[in-house]
């Protein structure tokens, strides 16, 4: 029996759900209509759009025979371009904690550099803040590290991965589906006060306190992301708040804010951040791209705190932001800040 299955039908001209857009989720097969989505300003959906990606290279300025590391792999797109600048002799490794998309970016990338040798890529599922659990794969460190702290597109337009208010799911929100409670198991054991506390460190969302009374107050679990979604407009409705510019943006602070404590991700950047001196060689680049906040605070204090004891000969002392153009072409890149710094020459590997 055959197990071909009829693509999904839908009404009207254009696909409205994720699983509707079979030409966007095979670009190989449709490039042509893929590229017509990416004139319009959208990401075409199942992909990722690398930004900054020519600022990166520049920074970073991979060369052959050097050995870098991609410790946010997503789709590839920032990878793929490091991995073609350190031929011949050089290697890449690559990292990412989502368990789903890793082997897809994996087998794409190699297919996109066929005559790439396959050793010159080593890809690893991990969170980046086990950097160190990679060295023994270079010879005295790296020459060049890059971390994109933001979430995949891919994450954030399947509603079967729980990361968007926009469509229905379940509230899940982990990076790696393997690991850790979903966001409606973290939800249900969660505190007025530490909701609050969640709200406020995580997204510095001014309604924490009455949506995390809001919250609360709920008997029923909250499983699905319409759920979720429900509870903060009907809070900030008994507020008095109609807005809908204020709605939308509480409802982006509040999936930012819970996202960020399910995958304890600034636990894990504070880890990252403390080893990347005993991870990169004497003179080697470190690029980080930060979306909020909670990342770009603390990475300037690590910057700040790395060029005041000499273990960074330079930093940047002002983000980078996506052009102009990059951000009219691509408007998920409007948040995104670039920081870079340069280890210290005279620095050794492994001092503490």
């Amino acid at each position: 029996m055959s197990d071909h299955r009829r693509r999904e039908r839908y009404p009207g001209t254009h696909p409205q759900r994720f699983a509707q857009k079979y030409k966007e989720l095979a670009p190989e097969r449709y490039p042509a209509d893929v590229e017509k989505v990416r004139g319009r300003g959208q990401t075409p959906a199942g992909t990722h759009r690398p930004i900054c990606l020519e600022e990166i290279l520049q920074i970073l300025h991979p060369a052959s025979g050097e050995t870098g590391l991609d410790a946010t792999l997503g789709y590839g797109g920032h990878a793929i371009a490091l991995w073609n600048r350190v031929h011949p002799g050089g290697l890449l490794v690559a990292t990412d904690v989502d368990a789903v998309e890793l082997p897809r970016t994996e087998a794409r990338m190699r297919l996109q550099n066929p005559e790439a040798p396959a050793t010159s890529l080593v890809i690893r599922h991990q969170n980046f803040s086990g950097i160190e659990r990679l060295l023994p794969l270079t010879a005295g460190g790296f020459d060049f590290i890059l971390a994109d702290l933001g979430v995949s597109s891919m994450q954030i337009d399947n509603p079967d991965r729980g990361f968007t208010f926009k469509a229905p799911g379940p509230l899940d929100l982990r990076l790696n589906p393997q690991w850790g409670k979903p966001g409606w198991k973290l939800l249900e054991g969660m505190t007025r006060r530490a909701l609050e506390a969640m709200f406020t460190d995580n997204a510095d969302e001014p309604y924490a306190r009455v949506l995390a009374q809001g919250l609360s107050a709920r008997r029923s679990p909250i499983t699905t992301t319409t759920a979720f979604a429900d509870v903060i407009r009907q809070t900030l409705a008994a507020q008095g708040e109609a807005d809908p510019e204020v709605v939308r943006k509480t409802l982006q602070r509040c999936f930012q804010a819970l996202r960020i404590e399910v995958n304890r991700e600034f636990e894990a950047l504070d880890t990252l951040l403390a080893a990347l001196p005993r991870c990169l060689k004497p003179g080697g680049r470190v690029a980080l791209l930060t979306f909020h906040s909670g990342e770009e605070s603390r990475v300037r204090a690590a910057w700040t705190a790395g060029a005041a004891s000499g273990t960074y000969q330079s930093v940047s002392s002002e983000p980078i932001r996506p052009s102009t153009q990059e951000r009219y072409d691509n408007p998920r890149s409007k948040s995104a800040r670039l920081h870079w710094a340069v280890r210290s020459i005279s620095g050794l590997l492994g001092e503490r």
